[in-house]
């Protein structure tokens, strides 16, 4: 149970440089990575909603959005798993008409199916509690965590994130999720700060004796300073509100306190949720130390090059600015973390989406807290059979982690 992994990416792009070629390496491919020899996994095909142009709820391109639905079966037959896509943001017009031409922003260019693992997996001994729900990956093309609504004629681009979101969760219910018994909605990455933005919107569109929940892994991105003193993350962030007009589907009662760039970042956004949310984070996010912390652009003498391949090449001075970040992460945290409904699995890793992994969701040397799985926390939580607040110690002292090593 202690060995320690390192999984090695073999390339890392960047993902939110006004580079228009960004295109990221931490949700799907990451799956991929961690392929090692055994069972081969469930292969789920995508299905187009046929009749979401008529609502405008298109792809970047105009291209039809889909999802992956397998269905569930036994006890789980009236329960259901959301899983939100994740996969960067464009927050520029250059960017979001590169990412037209890519998966991200258009279903032309979607894989026909995709392995579901970790919490999507069918199998009991790789996904104890929900194996046999009903479990869907809703796939993401519109570059603004499935909440802008706009568009943009001169350059061809549609911004419909809320659209998708709300065809699919239509579509969903009219085949038996409008019977759930429990549903859980959840997302990794840009798909895990959807699941925050739309937790509540979910509960209120499903009847009022489901048992309804939400999870976000690795969707806490933290409004940071950058190694340099800017902050990277802020100004992404701000370009994809403006640009897809996100403040129309953030809640009200954020922006009569705060700006809607902030209103998009999760510190904001956690306290004003309702329904049971848990979050599931690395506290040395891989993604926020490459693209947020330590991005080329706050860093032109690369002298952050080698930590961010290797937390092992990270020197005394860069560890505390991690373990500072780690902090603050915490401290964003603390009133959420207070009250009996939420849940936590904060653990000392340099990882980034830990549910989709089958690797780090539930295997014989998946990462603990406590001696505790992420599977099996989530599980407890969710089931209300124990609190969970599991916060690691800092590293180096969790010897459990798959931590994401670049080549």
């Amino acid at each position: 149970m202690g060995m320690k992994v390192m999984l090695i990416a073999l390339a890392f792009v960047s993902v939110v440089t006004n580079d228009a070629r960004s295109e990221p390496l931490f949700e799907n491919d990451a799956v991929s990575l961690a392929a090692t020899p055994g069972p081969q996994p469930l292969m789920v095909p995508l299905t187009l909603i046929q009749g979401a142009a008529s609502k405008g709820a298109v792809c970047l391109d105009g291209t039809l959005p889909g999802y992956h639905f397998h269905p569930g079966f036994g006890s789980g037959a009236n329960s259901w798993l959301i899983q939100l896509e994740g996969g960067g943001w464009c927050n520029t017009i250059r960017n979001c008409v590169f990412r037209k031409t890519t998966r991200r922003g258009s279903s032309k260019f979607m894989e026909k199916q995709l392995p579901f693992t970790g919490i999507l997996s069918n199998k009991a001994e790789e996904n104890p509690d929900f194996f046999n729900w009903n479990r869907v990956k809703v796939r993401y093309c519109d570059g603004a965590s499935f909440s802008g609504d706009s568009q943009n004629v001169a350059a061809q681009l549609q911004f419909r994130g809320q659209k998708i979101w709300q065809a699919a969760i239509e579509e969903l219910l009219s085949k038996g999720m409008q019977k759930a018994n429990e549903a859980l909605l959840s997302g990794c990455s840009a798909g895990g700060l959807a699941s925050i933005i739309h937790c509540d919107e979910f509960r209120s569109l499903l009847p009022t004796s489901t048992k309804v929940k939400c999870l976000s892994d690795a969707g806490f991105f933290v409004d940071a300073v950058n190694v340099a003193g800017g902050h990277t993350v802020r100004n992404l962030f701000g370009g994809v509100v403006n640009l897809q007009e996100v403040q129309k589907n953030l809640p009200k009662s954020c922006l009569n306190q705060l700006d809607p760039t902030s209103c998009f970042f999760p510190q904001n956004l956690i306290n004003h949720v309702e329904t049971p949310l848990f979050l599931l984070n690395a506290a040395y996010d891989a993604w926020q130390l490459q693209e947020s912390l330590a991005p080329p652009s706050a860093d032109p003498s690369g002298s952050w090059k080698n930590c961010k391949l290797n937390h092992a090449h990270c020197n005394s001075s860069q560890i505390q600015f991690l373990q500072d970040f780690r902090n603050q992460m915490l401290n964003d945290v603390k009133g959420f973390s207070g009250t009996s409904q939420t849940g936590l699995f904060i653990n000392s890793c340099f990882a980034h989406c830990q549910s989709e992994r089958q690797d780090t969701w539930f295997a014989d040397d998946s990462p603990l807290i406590n001696n505790v799985p992420i599977a099996i926390a989530v599980g407890d939580w969710y089931f209300d059979r124990k609190p969970v607040k599991a916060i690691d110690c800092a590293y180096p002292c969790d010897k459990t982690c798959h931590n994401l090593v670049f080549k």
